[in-house]
């Protein structure tokens, strides 16, 4: 999809990645170098990541997020990515958009948590017009009350990314492998995974919901699309990446930690 060359004038520039079935954690990767050694803005969308694979934040603990034991049964890769927010379990049925920009790229933004995520919620709001009753909700974009997007964001000295997991589709039995966090939005009332959740596909097939959002991107900024070979050629002495896969031995600790105190509450009681 491209945008006339007569709507582009007086817009900043964006350039448009676009990936199928991209590893989430080269992915993470390449946001993150990004981030730090590029000047220009960036939208990544990359539609669907081949293998289950959880991803949580840069602060998350495996032992308060996870299920250990199914985790490490099934083996299931854990991420611990560069951005802040919750965690989330990742396949070929999530969705990601990323927005990676100078703090100038958005006039009158205030290069804040709360102003980019209501930004972006402008921004959605014009992809899904007319389909379904969409919402920001705290740090979440919802359908109602069903959450259906989660979001995380990381601020620089001069840039900002913010990127979001849609889930288009999910597998239930995958989300048996995360907790129930305890810290939750408010309004997601002591709910469990799959009453707090909803498919997208069932409001929105794949390639319009990708095909609106480069269209309304295209309304605020001149969108450029950009090989992932031109970025993948350019060295980056600067730039090594924070995202990485937790080893089964960090796993396994967490699960001592959860152990570990059950055993002594039983050696203790009567």
């Amino acid at each position: 999809m491209t945008i006339p060359q007569s709507q582009k004038i007086g817009r900043p520039l964006m350039k448009l990645i676009r990936l199928r079935g991209w590893p989430i954690l080269q992915q993470l990767h390449i946001e993150e170098q990004l981030l730090r050694t590029s000047s220009e803005n960036w939208c990544i969308i990359n539609d669907g990541t081949r293998k289950p694979t959880i991803v949580m934040g840069v602060s998350g603990k495996p032992a308060e997020l996870l299920e250990i034991k199914p985790v490490l049964h099934d083996q299931v890769p854990v991420i611990k990515r560069f951005t802040g927010g919750g965690t989330v379990i990742v396949d070929s049925g999530t969705i990601f958009v990323t927005f990676i920009c100078n703090k100038d790229a958005v006039p009158d933004l205030q290069p804040y948590p709360r102003p980019i995520m209501s930004w972006s919620s402008l921004i959605y709001n014009e992809v899904f017009q007319g389909t379904g009753n969409f919402h920001l909700r705290e740090n979440d974009y919802v359908f109602g009350n069903l959450k259906f997007g989660g979001n995380a964001q990381s601020i620089t000295k001069g840039r900002w990314i913010h990127h979001t997991s849609f889930l288009w589709d999910y597998e239930i039995r995958n989300m048996a492998y995360l907790k129930l966090p305890s810290r939750a939005p408010e309004y997601r009332s002591a709910r469990d995974h799959l009453e707090f959740i909803c498919r997208m596909k069932d409001y929105i097939s794949r390639s319009d919901f990708i095909d609106r959002t480069i269209r309304t991107l295209g309304t605020h900024f001149s969108v450029e699309p950009e090989e992932l070979e031109a970025i993948q050629s350019v060295p980056s002495t600067k730039f090594s990446p924070s995202s990485r896969l937790l080893a089964t031995q960090e796993i396994e600790s967490a699960l001592f930690k959860v152990e570990s105190p059950k055993s002594l509450a039983c050696s203790l009681s009567p």
